[in-house]
């Protein structure tokens, strides 16, 4: 069983999802690829998506995010690690959505959210969605683009709605996720997909939430502890566990913020939230107020993770838009 309150041996996780040895591939004559879809009808149908059991979608992707949970325990984003040819092809793909932002300004409209122009930018993704992957997934891959793409075109908002929330973010998740199930992202690779890639990633929809005016996804961010985010939260307090001398209080403190967002991402969190709202932080930012008490980072990490799974993967309103393909299935796989 995999199941966000157990202890989980690292090792398991660390080889169960990304591949050790660099020759190691997946046959693609082996594997029928699939474009994800949604499985998710009604609340009876969050029972297929709590199974436990691997290789079903929610086994896999909650040790994924504990995988590299522990990864970044007790490091700076300044630390140093390796960047392979695959996270900085990731990375370029994120720096060409950053482009796209700055050539589709907002437009004059009567409504001062939801900024239609970013219907223009996201149709630039759907149309580019499998050439941008392509770029990353080697050539023997290449029939896992068209899964893998989906989650991509997931991870970044909704058109219609013109919102962002904790479901988009998780979609880019399972994107990194599906990298490492074919290959493409390894075991050393695990530093650089959070400080690099995912943090790159969290640039680009600030970027995006901030030029778009984009609401919330669900009632006022009720799924995200800043309205659109959760994973840098616990990935973040993962970064501060056995810090020298900052503590959770130290988070509420400006001083505190100002000087050390730039080693670690839960107090860049922290600095958006301020430079995004305005009042008391107990009033416009309650929960993570409440956590500001806890009296450690080890604490806050698995409080955190306990919550992410209650109060984002447990919840029909955010996973009935989860897509599941091969690499992400529903229904367990059977061998013979």
């Amino acid at each position: 069983c995999v199941c966000v309150g157990e202890r989980i041996p690292f090792t398991y996780l660390f080889f169960h999802f990304l591949h050790q040895d660099s020759s190691e591939e997946i046959p693609p004559a082996t594997q029928n690829f699939l474009i994800p879809k949604k499985e998710i009808h009604t609340v009876p149908d969050m029972g297929k998506w709590k199974r436990s059991q691997v290789p079903v979608a929610y086994a896999d992707y909650i040790g994924f995010i504990l995988t590299l949970n522990e990864g970044v325990k007790g490091k700076k984003l300044t630390f140093e690690y390796k960047v392979s040819e695959a996270i900085e092809k990731l990375v370029a793909l994120l720096n060409t959505l950053d482009r796209w932002i700055d050539e589709t300004p907002p437009v004059d409209q009567p409504s001062r959210f939801g900024n239609k122009a970013y219907r223009t930018w996201y149709a630039k993704l759907d149309e580019e969605a499998e050439n941008l992957v392509a770029t990353v997934v080697p050539t023997h891959l290449a029939a896992a683009v068209p899964e893998v793409a989906v989650y991509l075109k997931e991870s970044v908002g909704n058109s219609t709605r013109i919102d962002y929330g904790t479901g988009h973010e998780a979609a880019f998740a399972a994107f990194l996720c599906c990298l490492c199930k074919i290959g493409v992202l390894r075991v050393d690779d695990q530093i650089a997909i959070v400080f690099k890639v995912f943090n790159r990633y969290l640039e680009v929809m600030r970027k995006l939430q901030k030029t778009y005016r984009m609401e919330p996804a669900g009632s006022q961010g009720v799924w995200g502890l800043d309205d659109f985010q959760f994973l840098p939260f616990i990935w973040g307090s993962s970064q501060l566990i056995d810090h020298p001398y900052l503590e959770p209080r130290h988070f509420v403190d400006e001083k505190a913020v100002n000087e050390n967002h730039k080693d670690y991402m839960f107090l860049e969190c922290i600095l958006f939230i301020t430079e995004m709202k305005t009042g008391p932080f107990a009033e416009h930012s309650n929960q993570l107020w409440n956590i500001s008490a806890v009296p450690s980072w080890s604490k806050v990490n698995q409080g955190l993770i306990r919550m992410y799974k209650a109060e984002c993967l447990e919840k029909f309103p955010v996973i009935q838009h989860f897509k599941f393909g091969s690499l992400l299935p529903i229904h367990p796989v059977t061998s013979g």
